[in-house]
């Protein structure tokens, strides 16, 4: 078997992405760096990575957690701070598709399905997030407008966006964003020098946060599963 495809089952990353882990030495075979289209045998060679030994598991999980604040959006964090994966009392790896900032709550998908992550994660799909996000204070129209339309950041314009201020109180806004740069809200809210005091992400796609608390996970529905990888 490939060594790509091994990682894939094993519910680490897709094939694509495995080939990255390889080519920067992070997959070792028998203690040995991999190579890319390496062949190995799952029932005799020892595969690891990040110093934990790898074995296949062909069942995929889907898990949507209510993420905390200052909680981060990895499965490990070098400095010892919580993670989204402290959450799901279950013993198999699952990995956070996309990220919430540090300070930033609401609705994050885990799973073991690399490849199903990679689709979801890819800029060709523009799938919807929804955000409650309260601001310092209330956008102007021309601001609104603007932000609507899509501004210019540093690393690129921003796709148009839906933005619905909320009756009470005005600094509340419900956005709705197609692309997933980094720190996207707060750096357009930035863009006019607003400051972003929460954000909460309530809707990935077609999954909604529902009656989710803080803290809580729930395992995917099929029916939710069929229409994540309908996308």
């Amino acid at each position: 078997m490939r060594i790509n495809k091994f990682l894939s089952l094993a519910g680490v990353c897709s094939r694509r992405a495995a080939d990255v882990l390889i080519s920067q030495k992070k997959i070792l075979v028998n203690h040995h760096p991999a190579t890319l289209g390496e062949q190995i045998d799952p029932g005799k060679d020892l595969v690891t990575y990040r110093g934990e030994k790898l074995t296949l598991d062909h069942q995929k999980l889907y898990y949507l957690l209510n993420k905390p604040p200052h909680v981060v959006s990895t499965a490990k964090d070098d400095r010892g701070r919580p993670t989204v994966t402290d959450y799901l009392k279950i013993k198999k790896r699952l990995y956070p598709v996309g990220r919430l900032d540090f300070d930033s709550t609401g609705l994050i998908l885990l799973t073991n399905d690399g490849d199903l992550a990679l689709c979801l994660t890819h800029p060709r799909y523009h799938l919807p997030k929804t955000y409650l996000v309260t601001i310092d204070r209330p956008l102007t129209v021309s601001e609104l407008t603007a932000l609507r339309r899509g501004v210019v950041l540093e690393d690129g314009p921003t796709l148009p966006a839906t933005i619905t201020p909320q009756n009470s109180p005005p600094t509340r806004l419900e956005i709705t964003l197609n692309q997933g740069k980094n720190r996207q809200i707060r750096r357009m809210m930035a863009h006019f020098d607003h400051r972003v005091l929460t954000l909460h992400r309530t809707a990935i796609g077609p999954l909604k946060i529902g009656s989710l608390s803080a803290g809580q996970a729930r395992p995917l529905t099929p029916a939710e599963i069929m229409l994540l990888k309908s996308i």
